[in-house]
């Protein structure tokens, strides 16, 4: 009886624990609020779920000198990251291109209302979307995902039109969590956390839907998502894409050097796709 009752007891924490406990979001995420000086980035919050979501943009010195981008870029990026940390300085990088980037903010990081949540990630990635649409107009308009950041990129290429997408190093969250963490816990923890990933954060899934072009960036010795899984969503992809590796680097190594200058080619191929 004692036994009996003592499973009893492991299997209902068990089952609270899956349940309510939002383990996806808390093994997956990791909000901060500390402030970061964002240089020459500018602060903008637009209505979000009964709260703010906040964005930030910066021009590059082209679009500076020519009033007006001719190519706005959303970026998204890594779950542990900050648009204001990036935003100035990626923008600095394209100089030689007339480029507007917006960096979003999740829920529940930075100035973003929270709670940080996977499930409001895609609802806040097509929020920010349709507002810097608002501003582009007719201009193309590139999604930039980075890590967890490919995630909302992809869903929002499911659900806009969009002139193309730049992913670098792009998790597969389900499948990560199944193959590469099921073992040691039997899958006890990684099956119910794997079916707690949305479905608009399916990378797989919506890869095959997407055919705009894409870039995908890939860190040949990422130590977070192993390259092994970037593959997945390649081969997955429906749309046209060019693949530029990226020798030694890290999953959180900077876009820099020769790579950068293979992203730009990259991004006339991309553009011209658009045009024609």
């Amino acid at each position: 009886m004692r036994k009996d009752r003592v499973i009893l007891v492991v299997a209902t924490v068990y089952l609270a624990v899956i349940l309510f406990g939002h383990l996806s979001d808390h093994l997956i995420l990791f909000p901060t609020k500390a402030p970061i000086n964002a240089g020459a980035a500018v602060r903008k919050a637009i209505p979000f779920q009964n709260g703010e979501l906040e964005l930030w943009t910066a021009e590059s010195h082209r679009a500076q000198q020519n009033g007006r981008a001719d190519t706005y870029i959303l970026r998204f990026y890594g779950n542990a990251d900050r648009a204001e940390r990036w935003v100035a300085a990626e923008a600095d990088e394209w100089n030689d291109r007339a480029v507007e980037i917006w960096g979003m903010n999740y829920p529940g990081f930075g100035g973003s209302t929270g709670p940080a949540r996977l499930s409001r990630i895609g609802p806040a990635a097509l929020a920010a979307f349709d507002e810097l649409k608002r501003h582009a107009a007719e201009r193309p308009t590139l999604l930039f995902g980075a890590s967890l950041g490919s995630a909302a990129a992809l869903h929002v290429a499911t659900q806009r039109q969009v002139a193309g997408l730049i992913l670098n190093n792009p998790p597969p969250l389900r499948q990560m969590i199944l193959r590469q963490f099921g073992w040691w816990n039997l899958w006890l923890l990684a099956g119910p956390i794997a079916l707690q990933i949305p479905q608009d954060l399916d990378s797989i899934s919506n890869a095959k839907k997407i055919h705009a072009p894409a870039i995908f960036l890939l860190a040949d010795r990422d130590e977070v998502v192993a390259p092994r899984f970037h593959r997945l969503v390649v081969d997955a992809y429906a749309g046209e894409t060019r693949v530029i590796s990226l020798p030694g680097a890290y999953h959180n190594d900077p876009i820099e050097g020769a790579a950068l200058a293979d992203l730009n080619r990259a991004l006339d191929w991309l553009l011209l796709k658009k045009d024609n």
